[in-house]
């Protein structure tokens, strides 16, 4: 018992897990990439596809005969040559059926095979199929010794390593998959144009790319499409490998007035339902602008995509922005690479095409070796019949005078010197064979093969005479196979273009709300009303959130957002969501890459990064000026506007012409009014100077540009407030102390926001239980530097004010609006 334990265990061998794993993964790649994904050079099928066509021959389910189940192909394919998963035979099937896949499908179809949509193959017990005219040119001559068959995989059977293939299907049809580490993606092209270019190649070896792309004009998909650009087809037919843009067909047709962007091809590979979706998303999200309807009209004869445009719509802008952000327009990835000899090898379309020659010479002279031996076979069999017919009636004698046919087998080979097939032959010939037109018969079927034999030998003899055939054979897939080319191709390769490009200049009514919402409406919209007027709404908002900022910009300006941690985004007017008038707009933050607990402390709008300088102030008294050209080259994910400190945050930023004066606040009541003079300009990643000398517990609170005809109003904690006019604060050093700006007394308590106002504006103060008050700023009386200010809100007991912001001037009661 225990020694047939031992024999059952087996033997173990000690290995190293690393070399183990290796040698493992190793085995796995290569079964991948030489059994699954990767197809062979020469007839341009991957195993699976290889195996479906064989089996369909096998069962003779010719062009030409009834169809049958996809079920019962599935099962012939698993049980005798693949076995794998019926799901991944059968959409192997499927896709050599579909119109949309494949250039010249191999496979005809019949039931439910999927659409351009998306939409699935009905199950493979309902659909039907038989192989395409065109595959039988694949498979023709395999019976003949052309291909090696190799052991299916429990060594039962044989199945062909390669299909003769009587035209270069990896070019024709193309092929895509994804191996272990590689990859292939190679575009189908027209086959009339691909035999032109083998025969191309057979009559002039050296021929090169260049001239041979004058045929090939390049890929011709089954869904159409222009090709932009021939540069980069031809590149990519000298690498191997490259890219290609294809964008769908789309012309504009206009009714009734309105205009309207028709789709009617699109790139190969698309889902075109999936591609109407993202379209809507884009236009529900207000990417794409100007279409007020999208409908698909695709039917038997033909793809319509109606996508519909509003009347000041431009279809030009319109079809552009659809070609940029939609899979109107895609590209191609060419990765040329094959199995040759079983190793995968990235090739260019000269070799491609060589290779195949290459193959088709083999499978020429084997199959004339083969027609060559039958021929002589049957050659050796009628000269023994003529014999015999010579000597008709003593070989008859001989014949009746033998006891067994083993003897008159031996008798006719010894006394007329034949082999045993021959007197065989003599032996199985019927009596009908002596009448004198039979025996005409034989001796002319016998002239024939003569003269078959001498042509075979004289092919074999000639390599020229070989490919000669190719290419006669090559003329004759063309002319039964061959059609117009589908994918059109323009000269001019295609630039990515900016956005902006597309956008009409014009000027945008820009609001920010204080709690960070912003959005953008044509200035045209606002109405001009004379003096007195009420003013049209520009937003709407919740109730705790107000209009804090209103500007005019182009759609062309930039607007720099700053971060606390000192970072600086751009984003163009014309990036920004353009709402209506009630819309709130949205949140800044969901439009910008920011990082956790990063939030945003200023921002500045910029027509052009030309004169200028960008001013900044931190908490802890750093300022930093640098120029504002400097600032010229957006990054999608922002940049570093100044190095912060630890426990440091930038709190402000403004835009100086290099000769202005700042006034930094602290919350302790300092003040400190410099010239921007005193600050020498420095790069991007500078740390900054000293602005401003704090005392323990102090910080700065804003920084504001001096200005003499405004004021400077200052809130505190407790309600607390007052104005001062910019003129009372004297001019030191940058980096002083400064002067006091208010008193904070035990009343007051600590300065919570400093602004920058004049008698016109309106300001909001919130506390930290969310009270707010609206109070007009020429209602709070001007008062020198070092007083304890007025009250400006009745705060509840444990409450205190968190923030102060001006208004934008309001002419319709409690709607924040604007007027232009």
């Amino acid at each position: 018992m225990e020694e047939n334990k031992q024999k059952t265990q087996g033997k173990v061998i000690n290995r190293v897990i690393e070399d183990e794993m290796k040698q493992s993964y190793l085995d796995y790649s290569m079964s991948v990439i030489i059994g699954r994904a990767l197809p062979d050079v020469r007839d341009g099928l991957k195993p699976v596809h290889r195996r479906i066509l064989f089996a369909m021959h096998n069962l003779a389910m010719f062009h030409n005969k009834p169809f049958k189940k996809s079920a019962r192909i599935v099962g012939e394919v698993l049980g005798k040559y693949h076995p794998h998963g019926d799901i991944a035979v059968y959409d192997s099937l499927v896709r050599m059926v579909q119109p949309f896949s494949l250039r010249y499908p191999l496979i005809n179809g019949q039931g439910n095979f999927g659409s351009v949509d998306g939409d699935s193959a009905a199950a493979m017990r309902y659909s039907e199929a038989r192989l395409n005219k065109l595959s039988e040119e694949m498979l023709k001559d395999i019976e003949k010794q052309t291909v090696k068959f190799t052991p299916n995989f429990d060594n039962s059977l044989k199945e062909p390593s390669v299909l003769p293939s009587k035209f270069p299907n990896l070019l024709v049809n193309g092929s895509s998959g994804i191996a272990v580490g590689m990859a292939t993606n190679i575009p189908p092209h027209n086959i009339t144009e691909i035999c032109n270019g083998v025969i191309e190649v057979i009559n002039n070896k050296d021929i090169e790319i260049e001239n041979l792309f004058k045929i090939i004009q390049g890929p011709d998909f089954p869904t159409a499409g222009i090709i932009c650009g021939r540069k980069s087809i031809l590149d990519t037919y000298k690498q191997g490998r490259g890219k290609i843009i294809v964008r769908g067909k789309a012309e504009i047709e206009e009714n009734k007035g309105k205009q309207s962007i028709i789709i009617k091809e699109i790139p190969y590979m698309v889902n075109k339902a999936g591609m109407v979706e993202a379209t809507a998303d884009l236009v529900r999200d207000k990417k794409i602008r100007g279409i007020t309807g999208i409908r698909d009209e695709s039917d038997r004869e033909g793809m319509r995509v109606v996508i519909e445009l509003s009347r000041d719509a431009n279809p030009d802008v319109v079809l552009n922005l659809l070609y940029k952000h939609t899979r109107l327009q895609v590209t191609f990835g060419v990765i040329m690479l094959a199995l040759v000899n079983n190793v995968p090898k990235i090739l260019n379309l000269k070799e491609l095409i060589t290779e195949f020659i290459k193959h088709r010479q083999v499978i020429v002279r084997k199959r004339t070796e083969y027609g060559l031996k039958q021929a002589q076979e049957r050659d050796h069999i009628l000269q023994g019949l003529i014999i015999a017919l010579n000597n008709i009636d003593s070989v008859i004698k001989q014949i009746k005078e033998s006891k067994t046919v083993e003897e008159a087998k031996n008798t006719l080979i010894a006394n007329y010197k034949l082999t045993e097939p021959q007197s065989k032959a003599i032996l199985e010939m019927r009596l009908q064979k002596l009448a004198s037109l039979e025996q005409e018969k034989i001796k002319k079927e016998h002239e024939e093969l003569l003269k078959l034999i001498q042509q075979l030998k004289a092919i074999l003899a000639d390599e020229n005479k070989i490919l000669q055939i190719i290419k006669d054979e090559l003329i004759e897939i063309k002319q039964k196979y061959g059609d117009e080319r589908r994918t059109s191709i323009i000269d001019q390769e295609y630039e990515a273009f900016e956005e902006e490009e597309l956008v009409k200049p014009e000027d945008d009514v820009i609001t920010i709300s204080h709690a960070g919402y912003i959005k953008r409406l044509p200035a045209s919209l606002y109405r001009q009303q004379k003096r007195g007027g009420k003013g049209s709404k520009a937003a709407s908002t919740r109730e705790e959130d107000f209009i804090e900022e209103i500007f005019i910009a182009n759609t062309h300006d930039y607007i720099l957002f700053f971060t606390n941690k000192g970072k600086l985004h751009w984003i163009k007017v014309y990036q920004l969501p353009e709402a209506g008038r009630q819309a709130k707009g949205s949140a800044i933050s969901n439009l910008l890459h920011l990082e956790q607990n990063e939030k945003i402390t200023a921002f500045v709008p910029i027509k052009e990064f030309k004169q200028g300088y960008l001013f900044m102030a931190t908490k802890k008294g750093v300022v930093k000026k640098t120029e504002l050209t400097l600032f010229s080259n957006p990054r999608k994910g922002g940049i570093t506007a100044v190095n912060i400190r630890q426990e440091d945050e930038l709190i402000n930023v403004v835009h100086t012409t290099g000769n202005d004066e700042i006034i930094l606040a602290t919350k302790n009541g300092q003040a400190v009014r410099f010239k921007e003079t005193d600050i020498r300009a420095i790069g991007r990643q500078g740390a900054g100077v000293r602005g401003a000398r704090l005392k323990k517990g102090d910080e700065v609170i804003n920084l504001v540009k001096a200005d003499d005809t405004k004021t400077l109003l200052t809130v505190t904690e407790n309600g607390y407030g007052k104005r001062s006019a910019v003129k009372d604060y004297r001019l030191i050093s940058r980096g002083g102390s400064g002067v006091r700006n208010i008193i904070c007394s035990e009343r007051n308590g600590k300065v919570v926001s400093v602004k920058s106002i004049t008698d016109s504006d309106d300001i909001m103060l919130i506390s930290r239980n969310g009270i707010t008050i609206r109070i007009p700023a020429k209602g709070i009386r001007v008062i020198g530097r070092n007083t304890q200010g007025l009250r400006l809100i009745n705060l509840n007991q444990g409450d205190e004010v968190v923030a102060a912001a001006k208004i934008v001037k309001e002419d319709n009661g409690d709607n924040n609006s604007a007027e232009t």
